[in-house]
């Protein structure tokens, strides 16, 4: 029976999407104090500033309620892509203005809040800076009622970018007192140099319990599950698999990538030749586009520079890919 029991246990909490959080006490308080702090910074300057402006104090409770949406992502989710910067600022503004947009061009309030969430939600997308509260920040606009409709499109600059750049202050103060919270996540990026295994160590096959392992030691909320990482790690070497040999030829104009991982990543672009016949050495002139070394140049011979690349690749959708690769991602553009 208790057997039963738990295997039904398990099952329902993997329908229901529950997952293990390893995430240390600390890093839960802490999180918790740094939403904490930012909200009291960006209700205060709010109310403040609609006091100027002679609207019901009552409302600024409602317009920043998607602020507190932000918070969680800001210091419980630092270093997510959904956290960062551009996806805090482009999420708010563009949600915005696509909410005011919506309730002075459409008359039926139901459709107009249908619309503008949807339409935020496409321009989030293609402006790359997918941010979930945005999506209530175009609801506000619509729904928001007479204190926000008489702002029109300066709801846009009070409260929607006083707001965030408030909060976007506390976030950068705030994490860069711990020195694992770097925030944006590219000051970490920066500043952290992981240990590279020399080639024979990284014989060995990953497995979901190492992936489990570096989360915990992690000791940050990360939005991916240890199996979502192995099937990721898994189609990444069935698409390595396809092309193991280096380029035939080397061309100028084209660019290539080393195929590494992480740091050790790198696309190189080849910007100029010599192709001088013996004795004087085949030498090319290349420039870093994107990863490690990113924007240096060097000079190096041919055959040097074709056993470092890889493969040749092209820049599509903002992702680097191989040439003629059916798959859309690679690694994305610096």
């Amino acid at each position: 029976m208790k057997g039963n029991t738990l295997v039904v246990y398990r099952a329902l909490r993997a329908y229901l999407g529950i997952e293990k959080n390893s995430t240390s006490h600390r890093e839960k308080l802490i999180s918790a104090l740094g939403a904490a702090l930012a909200i009291l910074a960006v209700f205060s300057a709010t109310q403040q500033a609609l006091a100027a402006e002679l609207i019901d104090i009552s409302t600024s409770y409602f317009i920043i309620a998607s602020m507190g949406a932000s918070a969680v992502l800001l210091f419980a989710v630092p270093h997510g892509a959904l956290s960062q910067p551009w996806a805090l600022a482009g999420g708010h503004l563009i949600s915005a203005f696509v909410g005011v947009l919506c309730h002075q061009w459409i008359g039926p309030q139901l459709l107009a809040a249908g619309v503008a969430v949807g339409l935020a939600v496409a321009a989030m997308y293609y402006l790359r800076c997918i941010h979930p509260p945005g999506g209530a920040t175009a609801l506000t606009a619509v729904t928001g009622g007479d204190a926000v409709y008489q702002l029109g499109f300066d709801f846009l600059l009070v409260p929607i970018l006083t707001n965030v750049l408030l909060i976007l202050l506390v976030a950068v103060a705030f994490n860069s007192l711990f020195y694992w919270r770097r925030y944006p996540v590219h000051l970490g990026r920066r500043s952290k140099r992981l240990p590279v295994a020399e080639p024979s160590g990284r014989e060995v096959e990953i497995t979901q319990e190492d992936f489990a392992a570096a989360i915990q030691q992690q000791d940050s909320f990360v939005d991916i599950t240890a199996e979502g990482l192995t099937e990721l790690l898994e189609l990444a070497k069935q698409h390595a698999e396809r092309n193991v040999v280096h380029p035939r030829e080397i061309v100028a104009g084209c660019c290539y990538s080393n195929g590494k991982l992480g740091k050790l990543w790198s696309v190189r672009q080849v910007v100029d030749e010599s192709r001088e016949p013996p004795p004087v050495q085949d030498r090319i002139i290349y420039k870093v586009l994107a990863g490690d070394g990113s924007y240096d140049t060097g000079i190096c011979l041919r055959d040097d520079f074709r056993q470092w690349a890889r493969f040749e690749v092209i820049l599509k959708n903002g992702h680097w890919v191989k040439t003629g690769d059916s798959v859309d991602e690679e690694h994305p553009a610096a």
